[in-house]
């Protein structure tokens, strides 16, 4: 490595004008390879020993800002070590030694790779950098198997299964040839991450109606992916449940929005708010990963590259006209980039660390394949390369599985699937706020904001740059007119609430305040179907033509909700239990024959309501373990998926979560 970056520097010498390793009046042939030498050497023991020590003192900076930081501080690096040889005459610009510090330690990233890929010793030794220094001081891992859950966010059962079929996913396909059983689980109502993850990690995902809902004993807006709300709900389903998680023994989270009672968290969203200490570790893994100016490098051009590749594509849609289309402007590229490269990089590296460190339990979120799918749709050739790079991930992993202290068991699942199809406002020419107030007889003005994404990344990209509020405070903020409602977006699922009403309003307060708003709702085009409290009923389900159903006499057969499918008769008699389910929840039009929905937010696909493959996720995990479901039963509710994991990680005869079967029962009933 040392002759190869000592070659590299005297290539780049003789390519740059403002970098020479030799005097004015020229040196002789060895006295410059001697420098070179000399410098490259130096270089590399500098990134060894003070590079790592720089990162520490830059705790405090935002972790994207860091990102950039490290071309500045790697060239200064480099400057010293050309002044470190009192006989050279080297010097270089600041730009220039930026320049050729990248590249030299992209070079010796790429020799170090090489070098290690036949030698197992040295890829062990390697890949041992990225375990916590920390645990080797612990007594030695238990023989009893790890698990290690990672969760492609957004990726739904169908959607791997058609990736498979054309070989995007080979590690998936291998797995599933005899080592995994894939098998799918149907989503609550509110199928998105908050929900979900909640559930699958903490037990409980009640009283979660939606990705933002409006709360008005506390007149606040929840949403899931501000860190504030996302400790809120978990304290909530911590105090339901009376346990901290799923984690709670030994475990690790990762680049999730809930920490899952874990003593390790990195890149979680329920702590990064609060003050850095011991127990509040959310960005260490950004600095971690950091700490190795190689890997700072690779994330770093690889992260140039995405935002170039997301340029290009989004062109090509623009000149194609492509349909459905959403803007991919902005601040969207760096914000996919940084899901698609850092996060990733980061997440899997942390990953990677716990398993040579030898947890008991790691669970960890990858949410590339969910932002990208967002804007190009779950099925487009831009979200299929994400899965390609996805399945690549997989293989490192369970590469690192064989040099683990222990044997792991890797898990595979989803939190939701994704929906196709065009946004409310592009077909019909007007959003859902738009559409409530006309029901209500209020002025639609003409020039109108439109909905904010839900998507999950910008949560993390926030969190890095320490701005962690999802979207501006005064947007949320309920009028202070009588009539005025106040509508939110959850992907195809609309909560219409009005504030100066302290309680859950009725079907008749409703109509008697704006007697067209629930007829104009459900005889549109675009929406599927409408719950409301009935104070005849308790709960009425609302569709097209006058339909009116009550919960009680609700099925899965003809009606508003037939198009549905199974199950979505339960899910809504479920949210309508909720203290804080929206005086009118919208589900949109869903179309059974092509799987489409119509997103009241901007993207081309959504995830949040029923409808179509989004709620539809997966689960796929060793053969080894016991049988998720038995005699043919579904897996229905996150809370489901987390009593399946629960039962898997007490299997493994290791540290043991603190749950017995009769609370398990307790709250499945």
């Amino acid at each position: 490595m040392w002759a190869v970056s000592t070659l590299t520097m005297l290539v780049l010498a003789g390519i740059l004008p403002d970098f020479r390793l030799q005097s004015a009046n020229g040196e002789s042939a060895t006295h410059i390879a001697v420098t070179a030498a000399f410098g490259a050497g130096a270089f590399g023991v500098l990134s060894a020993l003070v590079w790592p020590l720089l990162v520490r003192l830059l705790l405090l900076v935002p972790a994207l800002v860091l990102g950039l930081l490290v071309f500045v501080l790697n060239g200064s690096l480099l400057l010293v070590a050309l002044r470190l040889n009192p006989s050279s005459s080297a010097e270089a610009a600041p730009e220039t030694a930026v320049v050729v510090a990248a590249v030299m330690s992209a070079v010796a990233s790429a020799t170090g790779a090489a070098l290690a890929v036949r030698d197992d010793d040295a890829y062990r030794r390697r890949l041992y950098r990225l375990a916590d220094r920390r645990r080797r001081r612990l007594p030695p891992s238990p023989s009893a198997p790890g698990t290690v859950f990672l969760q492609l966010d957004g990726v739904g059962h169908d959607v791997l299964l058609a990736a498979v079929g054309k070989g995007l996913l080979p590690t998936v396909a291998r797995w599933l040839e005899g080592s995994h059983r894939l098998t799918p689980w149907r989503t609550d109502w509110s199928s998105q991450t908050g929900a979900s993850q909640l559930g699958i990690l903490h037990g409980s995902n009640h009283d979660v109606p939606a990705f933002r809902w409006y709360e008005k004993d506390s007149r606040e807006v929840m949403v899931c992916n501000r860190p504030t709300s996302a400790a809120e709900l978990q304290r909530r389903a911590v105090e339901h449940t009376g346990d901290g998680g799923l984690l709670t023994a030994d475990g690790a989270s990762r680049g999730n929005l809930f920490s899952g009672g874990a003593d390790e968290q990195a890149l979680v969203l329920s702590i990064a708010t609060r003050r850095r200490g011991r127990d509040n570790r959310s960005r260490a893994g950004y600095f971690a990963y950091f700490s190795d100016p190689a890997n700072a490098v690779r994330t770093a051009m690889s992260f140039v590259a995405e935002v170039g590749r997301e340029m290009g594509e989004s062109t090509r849609a623009r000149v194609r006209r492509q349909r459905p289309r959403v803007a991919r402007g902005g601040l969207y590229p760096f914000v996919r980039a940084f899901a698609t490269v850092v996060e990733r990089d980061v997440v899997v590296a942390a990953v990677m660390g716990d398993m040579l460190a030898g947890r008991t339990a790691v669970y960890a979120d990858l949410v590339a394949y969910d932002e990208v799918a967002h804007h190009s749709g779950p099925a487009s050739r831009d979200a299929e390369k994400v899965l390609g790079r996805l399945d690549r991930a997989l293989a490192l992993i369970a590469n690192v599985a064989e040099h683990a202290p222990r044997p792991y068991r890797i898990v595979v699942l989803s939190d939701h699937g994704q929906s196709p199809g065009e946004t409310f406002r592009a077909r019909y020419g007007l959003g859902l706020g738009e559409l409530v107030r006309a029901g209500c007889g209020l002025p639609v003005p003409r020039k109108v904001q439109r909905t904010h994404s839900g998507a999950e990344a910008r949560a993390a990209v926030r969190a890095a740059l320490r701005r962690p509020v999802e979207e501006g405070g005064e947007q949320h903020r309920p009028s202070r007119r009588r009539s005025e409602p106040l509508v939110l977006a959850s992907g195809n699922l609309g909560l219409v609430s009005f504030p100066d009403v302290p309680h859950r309003m009725t079907k008749e307060e409703i109509d008697a305040r704006h007697p067209a708003l629930l007829t104009t709702l459900a005889n549109h085009p675009g929406i599927g179907f409408l719950l409301v409290r009935s104070e005849e009923h308790g709960g009425v389900v609302l569709g097209a033509y006058g339909a009116e159903i009550p919960l009680g006499r609700l099925g899965d057969g003809p009606g508003p909700l037939e198009a549905f499918g199974p199950g979505a008769a339960d899910a809504v008699r479920r949210t309508h239990s909720f203290p804080h389910t929206a005086d009118i929840m919208v589900n949109s039009f869903h179309d059974p024959a092509d799987g489409e929905v119509l997103a009241f937010e901007e993207q081309i696909g959504s995830h949040g309501g029923l409808g179509g493959a989004q709620g539809r996720p997966f689960l796929l995990s060793p053969v080894a373990l016991s049988e998720p479901v038995e005699d043919g039963r579904d897996i229905v509710g996150a809370e489901h998926v987390h009593r399946v994991l629960r039962r898997w990680l007490r299997e493994a005869d290791g540290p043991q979560v603190p749950v017995t079967d009769e609370g398990e029962q307790e709250r499945a009933a």
